[in-house]
């Protein structure tokens, strides 16, 4: 049966919403029919060729659905159930895994080079981030989807398959922020909106959100900021000047660029931890003197989906939704069809907003 997808022909070209044919479900495979799909910044990275995918390729890693069936040896879903997909399933076999830093897994993107789907012509298709979830179903590897906790809307809970995973991880694995601490957060699109919750739930007690654009100031506020920023060179001692002259306790750049990740490292205080989670080009160069390295004690952490082992962390989300601590709709500022995603595009590119959601 076809289904409706968003397609990335090549790199660099726009995106197709097309028909796709897809396979029905073979041994360790499940089929799951979207409710909803994050439109996330690492899609345009695909899009663009900032991270590289086989293409064509159709895009989305961030979703949840319903189970429709499932192939020979699956058992811990079943058609009709809620379910949350994981793009980066860990093989629990390499040297990562074996140090329970499955985020690093070295087999968790085998997938992408597989054939996903066929176009009506009989294109060959790939999974852009193995789950390909800009479609209104798709067929996956049974390690790509994971159960959904009671007491989740299934719209929002797709929000969970990386935003928030990757926020609330930065936050809580990588950062490891105290009640009492204070934090910035350089970015406020949607991981942004999702590590100013963090924060919040962690009991920081000063946080500083900083963006480039006036307009993101309600959402930060909304989300537990305590303060907002214009992005500018003066952004440190802005920073240092609502903090005693010390600087924040952790910073956490979501942007991936090297001007604001410089601003992070520079408005954290002697000793203090700044964790990137953006996700920026070989163009971006950051550079550090050997003398302030050694003055300043600081540490920089790079963060990938949030350190998070998916299968724990849902469960621990899912309660935080249920106790009212965690708000996925607040991350969102825009519901759109699937030919909305172009148009999604563009507004990151501009800066603006939190999370496009497509809504199935």
């Amino acid at each position: 049966m076809a289904v409706r997808a968003a397609v990335l022909p090549a790199i660099g070209s726009p995106l197709e919403i097309t028909r796709i044919e897809l396979p029905e479900p073979g041994p360790g495979q499940v089929r799951v029919r979207l409710a909803a799909a994050g439109v996330c910044h690492s899609d345009l990275s695909l899009s663009n060729g900032t991270m590289r995918v086989p293409v064509p390729a159709v895009l989305g890693h961030e979703g949840a659905g319903t189970v429709l069936a499932v192939g020979e040896g699956v058992t811990h879903v079943a058609p009709g159930d809620a379910v949350v997909l994981n793009w980066a399933p860990s093989c629990g076999e390499c040297h990562s895994c074996a140090l329970g830093e499955v985020w690093l897994c070295a087999n968790a993107l085998n997938g992408i080079a597989g054939v996903h789907a066929r176009t009506t012509d009989g294109t060959e298709l790939h999974p852009g981030l193995n789950v390909a979830a800009f479609a209104e179903e798709t067929v996956v590897a049974s390690s790509c989807v994971l159960p959904l906790p009671d007491g989740v809307p299934l719209t929002d809970a797709a929000l969970l398959g990386c935003a928030v995973l990757t926020g609330y991880g930065a936050v809580h694995h990588s950062a490891k922020v105290q009640p009492g601490e204070t934090v910035a957060v350089f970015g406020v699109g949607g991981v942004g909106l999702a590590v100013l919750q963090a924060a919040r739930i962690a009991g920081a007690a000063r946080i500083v959100a900083v963006d480039v654009t006036p307009q993101k100031e309600e959402l930060a506020r909304r989300a537990g900021a305590t303060d907002y920023l214009l992005a500018s060179g003066n952004t440190p001692r802005e920073i240092r000047a609502l903090t005693g002259g010390q600087g924040v306790d952790v910073s956490v750049e979501c942007v991936g660029r090297a001007a604001s990740i410089r601003a992070a490292w520079d408005s954290t205080r002697r000793g203090g931890r700044t964790t990137v989670v953006g996700i920026g080009g070989k163009d971006q160069q950051v550079t550090f003197n050997a003398l302030e390295i050694f003055h300043w004690g600081r540490t920089l952490t790079g963060c990938v989906y949030g350190n998070s082992d998916p299968a724990k962390d849902l469960p621990v989300l899912a309660a935080h939704v249920r106790a009212g601590r965690l708000d996925l709709g607040a991350l969102v500022t825009e519901r759109i069809a699937l030919d909305g995603i172009p148009a999604a595009f563009e507004t990151m590119l501009a800066g603006k907003g939190g999370r496009a959601l497509v809504v199935f």
